[in-house]
């Protein structure tokens, strides 16, 4: 929530203050997709009801009637409440045929209305976000991988790591076929980006304007952090790949290198 929270916030005012941990040069999702996939509603526009639903769809929110939990929204006849990822609010849009009468922003749990604004931006409930068309492009080239994958398993006589590898990547290109997403995603995010091996994937840095101002907070303990994280994760995702859990493009769902995240920052005040 704190993700959806800061990414929303630098796409719609950017002169916001963030204040981040160092998972900030985690993988988060391309903000060009992200932007693209978000949808403005706006009082006295057309906008076809049905169409609208598959856009919440699209945007990873799930239809529900009785858990109206974060991530999910609700039809109540002409009347669709969104319960958005980066505030414990909702938003109602309650429409007169093709047209929204109204946009409401309500508190989810008393129905209490907290504003009245004449347009709305809603972003994807979840960052690891791609148009549909992207997500069916990359599919055979998840295949490939898996399928050599699966074979150099085999030679080396790990019957169950091949089994256990086709299953699982089998079963996620299914889910990836039918919905535009899977558990787990963003460890193709390699191919949905269209990024060669070995590349670093969009962080919550690629999010803000380039002349950004940085406070790195306990510096002596922080950069050492940043420094670090990278073999860490290398370490674990090794250790998935070795057991047939993950395909080796997992390894570029990653945190930044030192150099990495050097090169993607401007102006830095260090403290300690």
């Amino acid at each position: 929530k704190y993700r959806n929270a800061a990414t929303q916030a630098l796409l719609t005012r950017p002169d916001t203050l963030i204040v981040a941990s160092v998972s900030c040069i985690y993988g988060l999702g391309d903000p060009e997709n992200y932007e693209t996939m978000s949808r403005e509603v706006k009082v006295g526009a057309q906008y076809n009801r049905e169409k609208l639903l598959r856009h919440l769809s699209d945007m990873q929110y799930d239809r529900t009637q009785m858990d109206f939990s974060s991530g999910t929204f609700r039809v109540r006849g002409d009347v669709i409440e969104v319960y958005l990822t980066s505030i414990d609010e909702a938003i109602k849009i309650e429409y007169f045929g093709d047209e929204i009468e109204s946009i409401k922003i309500i508190n989810p749990l008393t129905g209490e209305i907290l504003r009245k604004p004449n347009s709305f931006k809603i972003f994807p409930a979840k960052h690891f976000v791609t148009p549909y068309e992207s997500v069916k492009r990359v599919i055979p080239a998840i295949r490939k991988d898996m399928e050599m994958e699966v074979e150099n398993f085999k030679k080396q006589g790990k019957t169950i790591e091949a089994y256990r590898l086709e299953q699982r990547v089998k079963f996620d290109m299914e889910m990836m076929a039918e919905t535009g997403f899977c558990n787990g995603i963003e460890n193709y995010s390699r191919y949905l980006d269209g990024r060669g091996p070995g590349t670093h994937p969009s962080t919550l840095l690629d999010y803000f304007p380039d002349d950004f101002l940085l406070f790195i907070d306990e510096s002596h303990i922080t950069i050492p952090q940043v420094r670090g994280m990278y073999n860490g994760d290398r370490t674990r995702k090794e250790t998935l790949i070795n057991y047939g859990f993950r395909l080796k493009a997992s390894l570029d769902n990653r945190p930044l290198q030192f150099n990495e995240f050097y090169a993607n920052i401007d102006k830095v005040i260090y403290t300690s």
